[in-house]
């Protein structure tokens, strides 16, 4: 009963008086001539709030005039009001109405603090704890009026009608095999929009697809997807609606088709998918809130942490928040129902479902499959990204490929065309230095031998030196020739039998002069069995490995120095060994020793001629016959030089 020292009461109520109670309190608001406030627990839904008030409910009416608090707690045990309510479950929670002006300003300081400080709620719930005052004695009067009507005109017994004999039967468990029902329902859907997902990668049409099939289901007046920034999947267009012939209810689907939505980097998100019952709702594809979402980012932290919003009202649960109500009923939403879709624990956008023109109450089973929906559309969107970066990784890949063959391809081209440059360099030399520099020689040789006259000495020695500088030059041609038409392939092995000792043999008398000219000793150590002497390979290029190998020993050999040449046969090997006790080779040095027109950097490289050719040709034939050539030496006491050449089957080899 009412006290009047607190102006309250306490009492415990079954929770559909509790309801009635809060309705009496909402229609004495309507009569309150000044600004009123009405706010209900629906107010927070949209943020986190503690343990002990997700167990009230609560009706609070303030105006300057008329302020009152209706205030429940539900005992324990009970599961809570929407259970409840759901279930059919006659709840009772500890009531308590209030009409203390210190309680109420108490409450409204407790409700505001719960919001941040910069939100439009927190703000106006400040501004009407400020313009709490005594209760109009009228209007007090005239709720007690409100009061006493209601519980007057409440039936002392409830009617029941006896059954009627012609009535059906009403099954006793019709209401649990309903729910089975719809259960059995709402997972066939599910299953249609994870097979979808798994056979189809058309992210468009899967959308389109599963937002129209749970539209249909739930019986919603709209279904959107809402796209946050930063998302990288692109949505293309895709449109489909039934036709309204034959009286048949019609559905219109709409997909985004732009790849950016001016609003969108400002905005941060925009609709991108919508399912509407009938083209009477107003279509909201693209829409972007341009000014009132900005401070609703604790409701976004909890979108991110994987909560559903359910919104009953938009009346109740935005009362305090008019920029955003206007909104809402500008886009004609009286009740919405909001899943997160969470990719790789980032907020992709919300599945939410959207009653148009009335309060709507959402159900447990309603909530699950909106969020079932969403996890699985989250799969969907997962698949389409790998997707398009496999196929933007493949593009990049082909895109190399084509210019890394573009690139060969002209890296080719210009080495054909030096190639041909080369040949016709070569050719060029060929023609316009041999065909002179045999005639010089020629002509020398001539001039030596002339029977007629006589030449004075320093005459002759002019001759002399014509010819052997032409015969150097010569021998510097061929190399150059030689080396070249091998590195080109052109090179073809005139395989015969020989005589093994007699090739080395005429390879040091060919160089004794020169040798005995440089005071060096030229001996040759034969190792070889006589009857192993007849050997199958190209006589005329073993005879110049030889010989550049010599001419290599004797041009770094000091005066008094040694040369030798040795040879023997290890089974269908021949092994030819040039030891000299020269100048030596640094052991950093001797890999660039085969080198072309290389001349290793020694306090002896001005003393001695050569192009750098010489090795480098050696090397070349020694390879054309399958074999292969090593060097050991030591500086100050000389160098070693070894060859391997195996016997050659009797045919050309090119």
């Amino acid at each position: 009963m009412l006290s009047s020292p607190d102006l309250s009461f306490s009492r415990t109520l079954p929770i559909v008086v509790f309801n009635q109670l809060g309705e009496l309190l909402e229609q004495m608001a309507q009569t309150v001539e000044s600004a009123t406030l009405v706010l209900t627990e629906a107010v927070l839904a949209r943020i986190c709030i503690p343990v002990e008030w997700q167990r009230q409910r609560f009706t609070l009416v303030v105006s300057e005039q008329f302020s009152a608090l209706l205030l429940g707690n539900f005992e324990q045990g009970e599961q809570g009001s929407r259970g409840a309510e759901e279930q059919g479950i006659d709840s009772a929670l500890n009531a308590r109405l209030t009409f203390n002006l210190e309680a109420i300003a108490s409450f409204l300081h407790e409700l505001r603090d719960l919001f941040e400080c910069d939100s439009y709620t927190h703000q106006n719930l400040e501004r009407y704890r400020q313009i709490i005052g005594p209760n109009d004695a009228t209007l007090q009067s005239k709720f007690s009026l409100l009061l006493l009507e209601y519980f007057l005109t409440q039936p002392n017994q409830e009617i029941i009608a006896p059954p009627s004999p012609t009535a059906p039967a009403v099954y006793i468990c019709q209401p649990v095999e309903d729910a089975l029902k719809k259960q059995v329902s709402q997972e066939r859907l599910l299953n249609q929009v994870t097979t979808q997902i798994r056979k189809s990668l058309d992210l468009p049409v899967i959308m389109a697809t599963a937002i129209t099939q749970v539209r249909e289901f739930l019986e919603l007046d709209r279904l959107v997807i809402y796209k946050f920034e930063g998302s990288k999947v692109k949505t293309q267009q895709y449109q489909s609606s039934t036709d309204e012939d034959n009286g048949k209810r019609s559905t219109s689907i709409s997909v985004n088709n732009q790849s950016l939505v001016e609003d969108y980097q400002q905005h941060g998100a925009y609709i991108v998918y919508e399912a509407r019952a009938t083209d009477a709702i107003t279509c909201v594809l693209n829409y972007t809130e341009k000014n009132c979402f900005m401070r609703t980012s604790q409701c976004w932290e909890k979108y991110r942490q994987g909560f559903t919003l359910a919104v009953d009202d938009v009346e109740k649960t935005y009362a305090l928040e008019e920029c955003l109500l206007n909104f809402l009923r500008e886009s004609q939403v009286r009740a919405k129902l909001a899943a997160p879709i969470i990719l790789e624990d980032k907020l992709w956008g919300l599945l939410i479902a959207h009653q148009c023109n009335e309060p709507r109450q959402w159900i447990d089973s309603e909530k699950n499959l909106l969020i079932a929906i969403a996890e699985q559309l989250a799969i969907a969107i997962h698949q389409a990204e790998l997707m398009q970066t496999l196929t933007q990784e493949k593009q990049t890949l082909e895109q190399r490929v084509i210019e890394r063959t573009i690139g060969l391809r002209d890296a080719l081209l210009a080495a054909e065309a030096a190639n041909r440059l080369r040949s016709e360099f070569l050719a060029t030399i060929s023609h316009e230095l041999l065909t002179p520099l045999t005639y010089v020689i020629g002509m020398s040789s001539t001039l030596l031998r002339w029977p007629l006259g006589e030449l004075s000495q320093r005459q002759r020695d002019y001759l002399q030196t014509i010819h052997d500088s032409g015969e150097h030059l010569l021998e510097m041609i061929n190399d150059i020739l030689d080396l070249s038409q091998i590195e080109a392939g052109k090179t073809a092995l005139n395989i015969s039998e020989f005589s093994l000792v007699n090739v080395a043999e005429n390879a040091v008398e060919s160089l004794r002069k020169k040798a005995t000219s440089e005071q060096i000793n030229l001996n040759l150590d034969l190792q070889i069995d006589p009857r192993r002497d007849r050997f199958t390979a190209d006589a005329e290029r073993v005879a110049q490995i030889l010989s550049n190998l010599l001419t290599n020993a004797i041009k770094f050999t000091p005066e008094s120095g040694n040369v030798t040449l040795r040879l023997w046969v290890e089974d269908d090997t021949a092994i030819f060994q040039v030891e000299d006790t020269g100048i030596g080779i640094r052991e950093e040095q001797l890999p660039l020793l085969f080198e072309k027109f290389q001349q290793l950097d020694t306090p002896y490289r001005r003393r001695y001629e050569g192009t750098g050719l010489g090795l480098a040709l050696t090397k070349q034939l020694v390879e054309l016959h399958r074999g292969r050539i090593e060097v050991e030496s030591t500086i100050s006491i000389g160098s070693i030089f070894t060859v391997w050449i195996p016997t050659q089957a009797m045919r050309v080899l090119s």
